[in-house]
Parts: structure tokens; sequence; C-alpha cells
């Protein structure tokens, strides 16, 4: 017999013991709740941020700066103008900088904002500082280090919306929920410190996160 993935083990359990309640309400509440956590990167324990990360808040203190909030903030809804941001940026750095790799290994690393040369790093602080520069908040342009398969570490920017975590990478054009990213999320800065990087909890491999969110829909059926 297959196994059932985990997520969509404890959800298919958390289903049924619901109806079994006649708990029909319950189910439409947990169900946002999971999916919300699908979508929503959760940080876990502070964490050394990467040592180039350090470098560049020193070669460019105004993209680290700590923002005082003038007003409490909430999470920022995705406009259709803000849709309209983060595509441009997107399309337009992805377009812009020639892709380059980094031979020299982390003794090497400099992340450059704007450079016509380079490698992932360059493209996720431009499209952060492009971002910034349209008016969006420091809070909701968080870089965040991911493994890919073959487990090389890559840099992408999250954009963090009142409607999920978005994933902006130079080796898509495409911008994808970070739950449906093929990564796996190793650390990120944290929303109200820009110098400061937090772990990641996992939510194991994509399959287990896809079958989480198909089990979330067979339960909103």
């Amino acid at each position: 017999m297959r196994e059932i993935p985990k997520i969509a083990a404890v959800t298919i359990a958390l289903l049924s013991a619901a109806i079994s309640d006649g708990a029909n309400a319950g189910i439409s509440d947990m169900s946002r709740g999971l999916r919300a956590q699908l979508e929503r990167i959760q940080l876990s324990v502070p964490v050394l941020a990467p040592m180039a990360h350090v470098r560049f808040c020193m070669d460019y203190p105004a993209e680290c700066t700590v923002r005082r909030r003038i007003f409490r903030g909430g999470p920022v809804k995705l406009t259709s103008s803000r849709w309209s941001d983060v595509v441009q940026v997107n399309n337009t750095v992805n377009g812009t900088i020639m892709p380059t790799a980094n031979l020299g290994g982390l003794a090497t690393e400099t992340w450059i904002v704007g450079p016509q040369t380079g490698d992932c790093n360059d493209y996720a602080v431009t499209k952060r500082h492009e971002l910034l520069a349209r008016g969006w908040p420091a809070r909701a342009l968080l870089l965040s280090e991911v493994i890919t398969s073959s487990g090389e570490h890559h840099l992408v920017l999250v954009v963090r919306t009142a409607s999920a975590d978005l994933v902006l990478d130079n080796l898509t054009a495409e911008i994808r929920v970070w739950s449906k990213t093929p990564y796996r999320f190793a650390r990120m800065q944290t929303p109200g410190n820009a110098r400061l990087w937090a772990t990641i909890v996992s939510w194991g491999s994509r399959r287990e996160r896809t079958a989480g969110l198909e089990a979330i829909k067979v339960g909103l059926d």
C-alpha cells in the first residue's frame, strides 16, 4: 500500500473527525488555516546572516536601514497596481542583468545592486531595491536563501502580501507562491529588521506540500 504523505494524512484525519462531529464550519476554518500556513512562510529561530549580506549592508547601508513605523503596518494587499510592480520589476531585472556565475566561491561573493552582469544574489537585491523605490515597505521584501534540488544554495526575493508569499526568481519569469516552488527554504530576512535573519519552518518536500493543498481542496468541496 502506498504511504499517504504526512501532511495529507494529518489533514484527512482532522477533516474526518470534524465531519463525524458535524462541524462543517470547523472544516472551512481549519482548511483556511492550513492554506494560510502553506501560503505564508513561517519563521523559526534567529540565525546568522550570510556573510555576503553583512558586507552588502556595509556597502549599501540604506538598503538595510531599520525603518521606524510611523503607523502600524498590516499585510500588504496585492492590488492590481502592486501586482504590476512585481511583474514589471521581476521581468525588467531578469532581462537587464546578464547571468554570470561566481566562480570564486564565498570568498569573492559580493552582492551588487544593478550590475550589468551578476548571479542570483545580484538579481534578488536589485529587485528588492527597485520595489523599495516604488514605495513598497521593507517588511514585505525579504531576501531568502533556498536550496535547489541539486543542493545548490540560491538567493530569491520573497514578496509578502496579504494573499501569499510570492517568490521572485532569476531562474524563471513565473512568479510563484513559495510553497509551489521546487526549493527547500533555509533562512530569510526578518520583517522587522533587514539586518537580521531567521530559519524557516520546513513543510517537507514539494510533493508533501502539494498533497496538503489537494487535501484542503477536498475538504472544501
